[in-house]
């Protein structure tokens, strides 16, 4: 079996990339995010991609790297809040925005990992999120089709793999990651270590190696989105 280990991220992307493809990016926050393939993205110079993302990190940082040098085109995201570069570029109709409810958008990375075309749903009903799709009713409730989503590219960040690219995340960093890792026609995975094959208990595995095309090993800021401490005196009080 070739090896799935490449020596760093922008080997590991190398003739995955291309203008206007499509990118799907794991990440909550900046918790769980592929630091250094976004950053390789970046310095591959590729243009009008379409990131798929629960939001584009923050002024830059995270996908908010890609914001700054205009590489990004459209988000289909569901939060768009942390990241003053996204709303301007909005707001000038510089940036196309497919915005999701946080749930549907995890649903509709899921039915595109699994193949899945479509499914109704409830959430977005009478809503904006509705505008424009198929309505339908089901046991005297109305439920609105949302599509699939699969991406030409997933980048995602694990804690630990072993060779053969099993995967498991570590607590909230999980959040959009495993999903992600299934609807990609190409998954790229960072981690913190890679082990051998063996070492991972076979019950602890989130994502199967079969859906991880490459890994790199990686080194992570890991940066605090908000850091709120109490003052001092707050402390010996």
């Amino acid at each position: 079996m070739p090896s799935k280990i490449y020596a760093d991220a922008k080997s590991a992307l190398e003739g995955l990339t291309f203008d206007g493809m499509t990118v799907m990016a794991g990440g909550f926050g900046l918790c769980g995010i592929p630091e250094n393939l976004i950053a390789a993205l970046r310095d591959s110079g590729v243009t009008g991609i379409t990131a798929i993302s629960n939001n584009a990190g923050v002024d830059g940082f995270g996908l908010g790297m890609l914001l700054n040098t205009r590489q990004i085109k459209k988000m289909i995201s569901s939060y768009v809040g942390e990241n003053k570069e996204f709303e301007r570029q909005y707001l000038a109709g510089e940036l196309e925005l497919e915005f999701n409810p946080q749930g549907t958008l995890a649903e509709r990375i899921r039915a595109g990992g699994a193949g899945i075309p479509g499914f109704y749903t409830a959430t977005g009903v009478g809503t904006l999120v509705a505008e424009g799709k198929e309505l339908k009713d089901f046991n005297g409730k109305t439920y609105v089709l949302e599509t699939g989503l699969v991406a030409d590219l997933s980048i995602v960040k694990a804690w630990k793999a072993d060779e053969r690219g099993n995967l498991i995340f570590r607590r909230t960093a999980r959040n959009f990651n495993p999903m992600m890792a299934t609807a990609g026609k190409v998954c790229v995975a960072e981690v913190e270590e890679i082990v051998r094959v063996g070492s991972l208990d076979p019950d602890a595995i989130h994502t199967p190696g079969i859906y991880v095309d490459r890994l790199i090993e990686g080194t992570f800021e890991k940066r605090i989105e908000q850091r709120t401490v109490r003052q001092r005196s707050e402390i010996n009080a």
